[in-house]
């Protein structure tokens, strides 16, 4: 993260006073110029804290005086980037504090006409947690607005777990709230803002599984040469966590299959380091059989237990009687998102979503 706490530093607090000074004649900016010198420690997330309080002390007392400067500063295309969270954040902050009527609505159109410039996707969950009905009734509108990144925002804010981003209680506890926008947008003509509305779909499937598949379902009836691709990847984890609808949703239906157990080509994997495995999956039925391979890591954790993940093989097809051996390699190295144990660990297969016997490794560290 040190990386990326880094797109919050003080070349762009000095750009971003500079930027709002003019916007603003004859304001001062003293308390953002003087966060310049206390970023070093801090996360971007608490950067972006930093300065939003410093605009919001700088700024005027009221939204819509805030509002109007940060619209001016629209007009200089320095005015993006990573700037734009920390303003969206102070706009968010300022709009529920004051009980002006029609802030909370003008903020909403504030962070549409900033999202282009970086994203206002972690602003808005505030205005969402605040009050989602009133919310979620100005995003609809923004499912036909003509900037794609617009229509982005409107799938991309109101996921369920959108990275980096608070929590929505009432979306988690409500998740048909959504899917209106969803409906709206998954066969938009813009690659980010389909993918945007599978993550969203994937997201959901965390919490109610079953209405994401109805959902995915009625795409698939009315599609376009997207909708498939996008299906698919909604419905991911789903997946790899063998929900039977999902499967046969995707052509993916029960089959008569055996396979063998998993080869290892050792029982010890040094870190860094690999194992590889073959095996054979064969159809005993008398029909096509259409399958979705995948396979298990279960992984020893500190406390001796074990956790899974599942990863994607593959797909394919075999006809009565047919046989296909698979092979995979997989690396086991220390990364910032996974830490590897010393211990016993399994690797399992699972076709179709069913899972079948597994092999026993240890991992050395």
């Amino acid at each position: 993260m040190g990386v990326m706490n880094e797109l919050i530093n003080p070349g762009m607090v000095r750009s971003l006073e500079r930027i709002l000074a003019a916007a603003a004649p004859g304001r001062t900016f003293p308390r953002l110029a003087a966060t310049a010198g206390h970023l070093e420690e801090l996360s971007l997330r608490e950067r972006t804290d930093l300065l939003s309080g410093a605009l919001q002390a700088d700024l005027p007392g009221n939204y819509a005086g805030t509002a109007a400067i940060f619209r001016r500063a629209l007009n200089d295309p320095d005015f993006t980037g990573w700037m734009i969270w920390p303003v969206t954040e102070a706009a968010a902050t300022l709009a529920l504090t004051n009980t002006e009527t029609g802030d909370f609505e003008d903020c909403l159109a504030l962070l549409a006409e900033l999202t282009p410039r970086l994203t206002a996707e972690f602003a808005i969950r505030r205005l969402l947690a605040a009050d989602l009905e009133r919310a979620l009734a100005v995003i609809q509108r923004w499912t036909s607005h003509p900037d794609w990144q617009v229509r982005r925002l409107a799938s991309e804010g109101t996921r369920a777990y959108l990275p980096w981003a608070i929590r929505v209680p009432q979306i988690t506890a409500r998740p048909a709230a959504t899917l209106p926008i969803l409906d709206a947008l998954y066969r938009d003509p813009v690659e980010d803002v389909r993918r945007s509305v599978a993550n969203h779909l994937n997201d959901l499937a965390r919490h109610a599984p079953d209405e994401v598949v109805a959902t995915a379902a009625r795409w698939l009836a009315a599609p376009d040469a997207n909708t498939p691709r996008l299906v698919r990847h909604g419905l991911r984890t789903l997946l790899k966590k063998a929900h039977p609808g999902a499967l046969e949703l995707l052509g993916f239906p029960p089959a008569s299959l055996t396979v063998t157990p998993p080869r290892l080509d050792r029982t010890v994997v040094e870190l860094p380091g690999e194992l590889e495995f073959d095996f054979e999956v064969s159809n005993t039925g008398s029909a096509e059989a259409r399958l979705a391979v995948d396979y298990v890591v279960h992984y020893a954790k500190a406390n001796g237990t074990l956790a899974e993940k599942v990863f994607k093989l593959g797909t394919a097809v075999l006809g009565p009687g047919e046989s296909r051996r698979f092979s995979k390699r997989h690396a086991f190295r220390q990364m910032t998102t996974r830490v590897h144990h010393a211990g016993d660990h399994a690797l399992q297969l699972q076709v179709n979503g069913v899972r079948y016997p597994a092999a026993e490794f240890a991992v050395h560290v």
